[in-house]
């Protein structure tokens, strides 16, 4: 026997899970340093740079500057080649730039580079291809978490690199903290407390502490723009050469993508920290539907594995290709240099966002449990001890294979209140007004007659409402129907928002034509109890006689229309509470 309806039930299968769910929430700060720290004892990942600068003294400034920079002889010497060659001077300098650097790139990477016939040789295909295998791990670990809500994955990241302001953010802007020591503000006043609380510790965010958070953003913008490189449409233009052993490619028609290539390694010098790396695999991890209940140190050092030899072949690629020497050439211009990628500046005004809606997603929770609980105390005073029937095929905590009703608790408060109040309390007289009553206007009986028909016939509505949730019912059918079907995932989530839909517009429907009956009644039922007969509801013209009946009659009247009010008040605050999720 209870008198609470169930106001947390989830609505999962047709929405999204929010990010910080799961695994995320349930790992503790102490939890998370002790895997950290064990994470960094046993990595293998080398702490040296992933790309070495090449040395690019000997080409500082352009062409003209270093031209002019040679001894008188050699620029006489480059005269009399472009005589020969009928080309300026200049002209015949910068080639024979290039054909140096050909033969530096050969020298340094012997198997890469063919600088006599400008292609890129078999061996370049097969770094580059193991590159573009190797670099996915990352793809797929961004795509968890990263890419969902950066905010809160900046979010999660700063309780490790952070771990005061975390501390101080989680205390400071907590709802029940701050609401149990100014129990007499306002809500709204308590809202203002934490963001002013909020405010105030982002100010104290040290310099260092920005460095490592933007260190940590710049590496996760790195390696977003390497695991999602084109790889395939760079490896497409290598052709089949068997003279050279293998596929190759002319190096003059890759330059674009060479240089894109070549800017985001150069971007990506150093490797993650284990902070970011540790982030990144708890949210895979919650992503694949792992929890705390799982060996989280176990799942995250394979992990780990995957990305030590992501890494690996990062800096394997680095080290053996001399890269910006390439690109050179394919540029034909020695002054190339790798450009760093823009980006990871924005980490503080999406962790500044996150925690602006973490806050108010705590108070909206906050003071929606608050409201639960008046309303929940409501309910028991409402019943006094009627036991609470609930919706066998909405989707609830007893029963997750059921279909989301955002209105499931208003459906099951009202199948309640007809069930166990109306009929049983105040049935009797409400019918005997129905069939006995004379009232001094039609229009008055009609409505009357209207609804409290609506009300009567409201078991079978809310319980047919239930059946078509079913596995056999309609909406039930087409739900497992949708599940089932082999087609995109937009497709499936499109025709799940419609059935969806379709649930929420009649549940809407069922409890709006029941409140304006109940309403109907109350209008009507306090026409009669005033026994005024100039108002738009008069008494009726019988009502002496029927109160002989017995004395109890009258006073049925009012406790009716109490019971009713009490109920459209109810109802009214459950629907505020559901539109709220």
């Amino acid at each position: 026997m209870r008198a609470t309806g169930n106001f947390d039930s989830p609505r999962g299968k047709m929405e999204e899970i929010g990010t910080m769910d799961r695994l995320v929430s349930s790992l503790s700060l102490t939890e998370r340093k002790d895997l950290l720290s064990k994470l960094e004892t046993q990595s293998l990942i080398l702490k040296e740079l992933l790309y070495q600068d090449a040395d690019d003294s000997s080409f500082t400034g352009d062409a003209e500057e270093r031209f002019l920079k040679l001894s008188i002889f050699m620029r006489i010497w480059y005269y009399i080649l472009g005589l020969f060659k009928s080309q300026i001077p200049l002209v015949v300098f910068r080639n024979q730039e290039i054909v140096n650097l050909g033969r530096e790139a050969e020298a340094r990477a012997p198997g890469f580079y063919n600088a006599a016939r400008g292609v890129l040789l078999p061996q370049f295909y097969e770094a580059l291809d193991k590159l573009r295998n190797n670099s996915r791990f990352f793809y797929a670990a961004l795509d968890s978490g990263f890419n969902r809500d950066k905010g809160a994955f900046y979010g999660f990241l700063a309780s490790l690199e952070m771990e005061d302001i975390h501390a101080r953010l989680v205390s400071d802007t907590d709802p029940v903290i701050i609401a149990d020591r100014n129990p007499e503000n306002s809500e709204s006043v308590l809202r203002q407390t934490a963001q002013r609380n909020f405010e105030d510790i982002i100010l104290t965010i040290t310099e260092e502490q920005r460095g490592r958070m933007y260190a940590n953003a710049r590496s996760l913008v790195c390696l977003k723009q390497l695991s999602s490189f084109l790889y395939d449409r760079l490896i497409m233009a290598f052709t089949k050469d068997d003279d050279l052993g293998g596929m190759v490619c002319k190096v003059a028609i890759v330059r674009d993508a060479l240089t894109s290539l070549n800017n985001t390694l150069f971007s990506l010098k150093e490797c993650p920290s284990m902070s970011l790396l540790e982030s990144l695999f708890i949210f895979i991890l919650q992503d694949q539907g792992v929890d705390a209940q799982i060996d989280v140190h176990a799942e995250t050092q394979k992990l780990l594995t995957q990305a030590e030899i992501s890494i690996a072949a990062i800096q394997d690629f680095n080290r053996k290709i001399p890269l910006t020497l390439i690109t050179r050439i394919a540029a034909r211009d020695a002054s190339v240099m790798p450009q760093a990628l823009s980006g990871g500046e924005d980490w503080f005004l999406l962790y500044r966002d996150y925690w602006k809606r973490h806050i108010d997603s705590m108070f909206f929770a906050y003071f929606g449990n608050r409201r639960r609980r008046e309303l929940q105390k409501s309910f028991a005073d409402f019943f006094q001890g009627l036991e609470f029937k609930s919706l066998e095929n909405a989707e609830s905590e007893t029963n997750p294979e059921g279909l989301p009703v955002l209105h499931a608790d208003s459906l099951a408060f009202l199948l309640t209140f007809q069930s166990g109040v109306f009929m049983k309390t105040l049935n009797p007289f409400l019918r005997t007004v129905l069939i006995d009553g004379d009232f001094y206007k039609k229009d008055n009986k009609i409505e009357y007659t209207e609804y409290y028909n609506e009300i009567i016939k409201l078991d079978d509505v809310v319980k047919q409402f239930d059946a078509n949730l079913s596995p056999n019912g309609e909406w039930g059918k087409r739900y497992a129907q949708t599940a089932g079907e082999m087609s995109a995932l937009t497709v499936k989530r499109r025709k799940f928002q419609i059935i969806q839909e379709e649930i929420d517009e009649q549940a809407r429907a069922i409890i709006e034509r029941s409140g304006l009956a109940m309403n109907g009644l109350v209008n009507v039922l306090g026409g009669i109890i005033s026994r005024e007969s100039n108002g738009k509801y008069d008494t009726l013209s019988n009502l002496l006689r029927l109160n002989g009946k017995g004395s109890e009659f009258s006073g049925g009247l009012e406790i009716s229309v109490q019971k009713l009010k009490e109920a459209l008040k109810i109802l009214k605050n459950i629907v505020e509470i559901e539109n709220r999720k």
